[in-house]
């Protein structure tokens, strides 16, 4: 049986009950990253797996030495992410909740040597929901050669889009234009892997390895989701 409160109680509970929350703050850019705020993502949930997959077997095949290392540095820092296995992707529609789907085009960007990362846009919450990766087909048909540290930082640069990441680049000349490699970097030289049109190591032990940055950028999708108490 439940015992009905005094009046003066009863009315205490109501009042405390009317003050408004205070709304969470979310950081949203930092020093050498910046999140995808633009398409409406500020976090991702500490608590779901996402799963990078494949549009075909030979995909799966092709990216997966390219993207060990920095998934697993993406796990070291909280995020649960692992490389997944093969799956039909539609590059014109997101997938189930919490892939990252690969693909190939020709072009994706319609300039050559572009490919393109982006997350699902406006996820409830902004808690990023996947997305969805095209890498430019000319990368492995011989017409778009390019330095193995630029192939490989930009193979994990584009899923890092998908998972919320987006350009850092700043005007630090203040010349009044934010400029191509116009990115913060750290005391030996190296941009973020998310800078534009490229950043990272270049060294053949760094490269394809998210940078400290990077790491922060993805630490803070995390917090942000937290904040807003999920988990």
């Amino acid at each position: 049986m439940y015992k009905a409160l005094p009046v003066a109680a009863a009315f205490a509970v109501c009042a405390l009950a009317a003050v408004p929350t205070r709304a969470a703050t979310l950081a949203t850019k930092g020093t050498g990253w910046k999140l995808t705020t633009q398409l409406g993502v500020t976090g991702l949930s500490p608590g779901r797996q996402y799963t990078i997959t494949f549009a075909t077997s030979a995909m799966k095949t092709r990216y997966t030495p390219y993207l060990t290392a920095a998934v697993a540095q993406a796990k070291a820092a909280g995020l649960k992410l692992a490389i997944g296995g093969v799956e039909p992707v539609n590059p014109a529609t997101c997938g189930p909740v919490g892939h990252i789907q690969f693909t190939e085009l020709y072009r994706p960007l319609g300039r050559p040597g572009f490919s393109q990362g982006m997350p699902c846009p406006n996820p409830p919450k902004g808690v990023g929901t996947g997305g969805i990766v095209a890498i430019d087909s000319e990368y492995w048909d011989g017409t778009w050669p390019m330095p193995a540290y630029k192939l490989r930082n930009t193979l994990v640069h584009e899923p890092l889009h998908a998972l919320g990441l987006d350009h850092p680049n700043l005007d630090l000349n203040k010349d009044g234009k934010t400029a191509d490699y116009e990115c913060a970097a750290n005391p030996s030289g190296e941009t973020p892997i998310m800078c534009s049109p490229n950043g990272g190591y270049r060294t053949a032990t760094g490269m394809g390895r998210l940078t400290g940055f990077d790491l922060n950028g993805l630490k803070a999708l995390l917090a942000n989701a937290r904040a807003q108490g999920i988990k």
